[in-house]
């Protein structure tokens, strides 16, 4: 059973409910969603994995609305940015996996209602992230160079609730600069982080969140990279431990 925890300081617009370690943040937050509301900000309680999930409330079509999930991905970004050090590098593969110095930390991803159709707005979506905050019983950090934790680098025991309150805090910036200024800024800020920009390819987000590649050669060809099949399937999970891939 969740409880609900003073244990993070949100600002008030959003409703915490914490979870005890076997529970599941995306989960829990899709099955109540249309029940709780926008606000809900769903925290499981554990020590090697900061794992979050919020509701949102769309206000346009689901084909367009999964942008958010970019807002979401940069306020992780920015959230990290805030208590680690400054030459620590973030970057982003596209669309869904964050990367500290290189190393993959975790990732985010988006939920919404399964019958949902394109042109409708959901009644409801769920952005969610885990990040490594530990690694437990995996021995020495380099039996496994592909990932990184809080605790490899060197973040404070404190690491996992501050990020989460930054998030929450920065998420709601985000927001606020996706409704007065359009999508433009937020792609950028995105786009800004990506690591991978295949070749000579400019990226560009489209209209429903897709990746689209442009020829810098002026040839005016574009490559277009389906996010649905993506966040169907996050990048940075492991199908079988349900965390983040070591």
């Amino acid at each position: 059973m969740p409880d609900v925890s003073s244990s993070l300081d949100l600002p008030p617009s959003y409703r915490l409910v914490a979870l005890r370690e076997a529970g599941d943040a995306y989960a829990y937050a899709c099955h109540v969603a249309a029940a709780a509301g926008a606000g809900t900000f769903v925290w499981v309680r554990r020590f090697d994995l900061l794992e979050i999930a919020v509701v949102l409330a769309p206000a346009e079509p689901l084909a367009t609305a999964r942008r958010a999930f970019y807002v979401g991905m940069t306020a992780l970004a920015d959230a990290v940015a805030s208590y680690c050090p400054p030459e620590k590098a973030l970057t982003f593969d596209w669309p869904d996996t964050l990367r500290l110095d290189g190393a993959r930390i975790g990732g985010g991803r988006l939920g919404w209602p399964a019958r949902c159709r394109e042109a409708a707005i959901p009644d409801w979506l769920v952005f969610s992230s885990m990040l490594i905050a530990a690694k437990v019983g995996l021995g020495e950090a380099g039996l496994t160079p592909l990932s990184t934790s809080f605790e490899d680098e060197g973040f404070d025991s404190r690491a996992r609730e501050n990020v989460a309150e930054s998030f929450a805090r920065h998420l709601l910036l985000n927001f606020d600069r996706y409704e007065s200024e359009g999508f433009v800024p937020i792609a950028a800020h995105y786009l800004r982080h990506l690591a991978q920009q295949c070749g000579t390819a400019l990226p560009l987000i489209g209209d429903n969140g897709d990746l689209l590649l442009r020829d810098a050669n002026g040839t005016g060809r574009r490559r277009r990279l389906p996010i649905v099949p993506r966040l169907r399937k996050p990048s940075w999970r492991d199908p079988e431990t349900g965390a983040v891939r070591f």
